[in-house]
């Protein structure tokens, strides 16, 4: 099969943009023959697939998405396929990839203003496109929450909708060398034996919360505080982060990486993962966490919160977010050992028997049985 994936941009760390290139690599791996549609393109590009770069016009974000698909839509019918495959919202795709929550549900909170924006129109209608009960795109989730909200706004038919299982790579499991391997983190990074490691892994720094994180562990009484160091990993720049946490004295405590290819070794490390997301369509990093052992603190408005709630191995919080519930989880598993350790066990045994890997496989399963594109 001759296969078209679009996704506007690709760079290394992105969770949407790891999916993309797991799917594709599964299609590839089956014979099939995979052409990439990309604005914008960050990293190596694997070998086997045609990248084909979309020119970039407008000056604001949803006028370029526009034009990518006009420009698309033109190579396509010059160049046909047998199956689209869509990782944003636009009109004419097979299948698509829902990595994203739903923009109706966000609007719905918005203002009367932001309602009239040509932006917010755009996003609406690319949604709708897909998603509209007229429409034929099969659509890949990642949530049972992701359908709800669909269906809620859309009336989509529920037989168009695919539950995907989490992805994670292998590698990410816990095993026999994996204490090793995070005491070689910590001693390569001169962090402590008895220091309390808290990691946060993901881009975007104020969708996932990371200042709300850093309030937590400021508001730890001080002899526990001074036990903590807190490394965030992520594709964002961190400056305003490095001064909030320099107001709030615990500017030597904190460690900024960029997005980087060891996560296991950081989640080895780590006794806690913190993920309090103000948006969260999934979340992986919550899965990869399970799955090496670390306790999870995580918002209830996170997709993939219900494995921790499955795998008993951490807290959810309360929506509304309320910083109080989260500093409160934080020093209680700081404090409890027994609880932690708890945590920990059942973390493992969860990434030992639930499916938490095949995300890729499933997708490429329904996009190679999708109808000819037309």
């Amino acid at each position: 099969m001759q296969l078209a994936f679009c996704i506007y941009k690709y760079f290394p760390f992105g969770g949407l943009q790891r999916d993309f290139l797991q799917i594709a690599k599964a299609c590839q791996a089956r014979g099939h023959h995979v052409r990439i549609y990309v604005m914008a393109w960050q990293g190596d590009k694997p070998t086997g697939f045609d990248v084909v770069l979309v020119p970039q016009k407008g000056w604001s974000n949803h006028s370029r998405n526009q034009s990518y698909y006009h420009w698309v839509k033109a190579h396509l019918q010059a160049n046909p396929v047998d199956c689209v495959v869509g990782f944003n919202k636009m009109p004419g795709l097979d299948v698509y990839f829902a990595g994203d929550t739903c923009f109706a549900e966000k609007v719905s909170h918005k203002g009367f203003f932001y309602k009239l924006s040509k932006r917010c129109k755009h996003y609406l209608a690319f949604e709708d496109a897909v998603f509209n009960q007229h429409s034929q795109t099969k659509v890949m989730v990642l949530t049972k929450q992701q359908i709800s909200d669909f269906e809620h706004y859309y009336h989509t038919d529920p037989s168009r909708f695919y539950l995907l299982p989490p992805g994670i790579a292998q590698d990410r499991q816990y095993n026999h060398e994996s204490l090793a391997k995070g005491k070689q983190f910590r001693q390569a990074n001169q962090i402590d034996e008895d220091h309390f490691v808290v990691v946060q892994i993901g881009s975007d720094f104020k969708r996932k919360g990371v200042d709300r994180s850093l309030t937590a562990i400021a508001a730890l009484p001080d002899e526990l505080k001074q036990k903590v160091t807190f490394l965030v990993v992520g594709q964002d720049k961190p400056d305003a982060y490095q001064k909030l946490a320099a107001k709030l004295g615990i500017g030597h405590q904190v460690r900024f990486f960029a997005g980087r290819n060891d996560i296991p070794d950081f989640l080895f490390a780590a006794n806690l993962l913190l993920h309090p997301a103000r948006q969260e369509a999934a979340g992986m990093v919550l899965v990869e966490g399970l799955a090496a052992g670390v306790p999870v603190i995580v918002s209830g408005i996170s997709g993939y919160a219900y494995h921790i709630h499955d795998a008993n191995a951490g807290v959810i919080l309360a929506e509304p977010f309320v910083q109080a519930d989260l500093n409160h989880a934080v020093q209680n598993a700081i404090t409890n050992h027994d609880q932690l350790l708890t945590w920990h066990n059942n973390a493992v045994h969860y990434g030992q028997t639930a499916d938490l890997y095949h995300l890729a496989q499933r997708a490429a399963d329904i996009i190679l049985g999708c109808d000819h594109y037309e």
